[in-house]
C-alpha cells in the first residue's frame, strides 16, 4: 500500500509549471500552501516588537480573525462589522501595505449571533493565480478576480445555523471549492465549481445519526485536508460526533470513526501514512470535559472506529489550535497554554512545558523553529527536539487569533486591528 498526501494546491492540479520556489513565495490557504503549518521559507523573523523590525503596519477595517493569504504581491484578508451587518474583503500590497482594494461583499439585516470569542469573519480565504475565494459561512461565499478586483460569482443561499458563528475555511482542490456548513440543523459539506459557484456535490451528515443528537452537539468549525490513499483522493473532515473520509471527487463517504460530540475546530493532520484528527469536546455529565487526539490508518472502509485507530491521547489536547508535526514529533499547544510534544507514531509524550496566556492561533514551523502566538500577541519561538528549547520571545502588544503567514523571509501578521509585515 502506498499512502501519500495530496497538497491542496498541487503542481499537478493547479499550477502547471510551478516550481518549489513558488511555494515559498505564496501562502494560499489556512496554515499555508500545503495546509500542514510548514512555511516554505529559508529564513524567518526572530526578533520584533511594536516598534522594531516592522516593515509596515496598516489598520484593518472592521474586525475578523481570518488569517492572511498571499499570492504574488497581494495579501488578502476578510473582515466584518462587530454587529455582523457588513462583510468585507481587503487586498493589500505586500511590499508597501497599501490598500489595493476593499469591498463590502455581503450584508445582513438580521445576522445570527456569534460566540463572544468569535468574529463574523473568521474563515480564512484561499487563493490561486488570478482568483481569491472568500467564505463567511451562512452569510455568503464568493470568488474575486485578483487582476481586476471584479466579483466573478457569489452565493448567499448556502445556509447554516452556526450557533456560535462561522469558522470553517474553504479549500481549493482541482476544479472545486469545498466549504463546510455544519450547524445545528442538517450539517453538510458542499463542493462548488470554483469557476461558476455551481454545486458539484453535496453531502449531508447522516440523519439517522445526527437527528437524535441535541442540536448543540451537531455543529463543527473545522477545515478539511485532502490526501491520497491507494490511488483514491480522500477528504478528511472531522465533524461533530464523528470523522468522515469522503471521496473528494464525488462526496461519497468512504469511512468514519466515532469519537464524541461537539465543536471540532482543530484541523486534521497527515504524516507518514497516518491521519490525525481532533474530537472536539467530549462531554461528561453534559459539561465539556476534555478533547482527544486520534491517530488513524486511513486505508479502511465503513465504520473503522474499532479497527483503524492506532492511538488516542487526551491529556491537555487543544480544542482550537491545530497541532504541527516536525520530524516525527507532534507539537500542540492547549488553549490554556500547555505545550505537549508527542511521538507522532505512538502517541507517547516526549515533554511538556507551560507557556503564559491563552492560545487560539495555530503554531507554525518556519526556518527551523516553531512559532506560538498567544491571544495577547506574545510569541514564543522554540527549536523542535527531544526537549523544550526556547529560542526567543516577542510581543506585538495586540490581540492575535489569526495564523501568521511566512513568505520570502518575512511574516505577515494579522491582529485584531492591524496588519503587519515583520522582517
Amino acid at each position: 500500500m502506498t499512502t501519500k498526501v495530496v497538497f491542496v494546491l498541487s503542481v499537478i492540479f493547479l499550477f502547471a509549471g510551478c516550481t518549489g520556489s513558488d511555494k515559498a513565495e505564496n501562502w494560499t490557504h489556512f496554515r499555508g500552501s500545503q495546509m500542514d503549518g510548514h512555511a516554505q521559507t529559508e529564513t524567518a523573523p526572530l526578533e520584533w516588537s511594536e516598534n522594531s523590525n516592522i516593515v509596515w503596519k496598516t489598520e484593518v477595517k472592521g474586525k475578523g480573525y481570518s488569517s492572511p493569504v498571499v499570492f504574488g504581491n497581494q495579501i488578502w484578508i476578510t473582515s466584518a462589522t462587530d454587529d455582523g451587518k457588513e462583510f468585507y474583503t481587503l487586498c493589500f500590497d505586500f511590499e508597501t501595505g497599501e490598500l489595493l482594494d476593499e469591498k463590502t461583499i455581503f450584508t445582513s439585516d438580521d445576522p445570527q449571533r456569534i460566540h463572544s470569542t468569535n468574529s463574523y469573519a473568521t474563515p480564512t480565504p484561499c487563493i490561486e493565480d488570478g482568483f481569491v475565494y472568500v467564505h463567511f459561512g451562512t452569510f455568503g461565499t464568493a470568488c474575486i478576480d485578483t487582476r481586476n478586483f471584479e466579483v466573478v460569482w457569489q452565493r448567499e443561499d448556502l445556509k447554516a445555523e452556526h450557533m456560535q458563528g462561522p469558522a470553517s475555511s474553504p479549500v481549493i482542490h482541482k476544479n472545486m471549492l469545498i466549504v463546510h456548513l455544519e450547524g445545528t440543523h442538517d450539517p453538510y459539506v458542499v463542493a462548488l465549481n470554483k469557476k461558476t459557484g455551481e454545486i458539484i456535490w453535496k453531502s449531508v451528515r447522516p440523519k439517522e445519526i445526527y437527528d437524535p443528537l441535541e442540536p448543540v452537539y451537531r455543529k463543527s468549525y473545522q477545515t478539511p485536508i485532502i490526501i491520497e490513499v491507494d490511488e483514491r483522493e480522500l477528504m478528511i473532515s472531522n465533524a461533530a460526533y464523528m470523522c468522515f473520509a469522503h471521496d473528494v471527487n464525488t462526496g461519497e463517504v468512504v469511512w468514519t470513526i466515532e469519537y464524541g460530540y461537539d465543536s471540532t475546530v482543530s484541523q486534521p493532520l497527515y504524516w507518514n501514512g497516518l491521519v490525525f484528527v481532533n474530537s472536539g469536546w467530549i462531554f461528561l455529565d453534559n459539561i465539556p470535559f476534555f478533547t482527544r487526539q486520534y491517530a488513524i490508518d486511513p486505508a479502511g472502509k465503513g465504520d473503522v472506529t474499532k479497527t483503524h485507530v492506532k492511538w488516542m491521547y487526551e491529556d491537555e489536547v487543544p480544542q482550537i489550535p491545530t497541532p504541527i508535526i516536525v520530524d516525527g514529533k507532534m507539537y500542540m499547544v492547549h488553549d490554556r497554554g500547555m505545550v505537549t510534544c508527542l511521538d507522532a507514531m505512538t502517541g507517547e509524550p516526549v515533554w511538556k512545558e507551560k507557556l503564559v496566556g491563552n492560545f487560539n492561533s495555530s503554531p507554525i514551523y518556519a526556518a527551523g523553529n516553531i512559532y506560538f502566538f498567544n491571544v495577547k500577541g506574545d510569541c514564543t519561538i522554540i527549536k523542535p527536539g527531544d526537549s523544550f528549547q526556547k529560542i526567543a520571545e516577542n510581543s506585538i502588544g495586540e490581540t492575535v487569533k489569526a495564523v501568521p503567514a511566512f513568505v520570502r523571509g518575512k511574516m505577515v501578521l494579522r491582529t485584531e486591528k492591524n496588519l503587519y509585515l515583520i522582517e
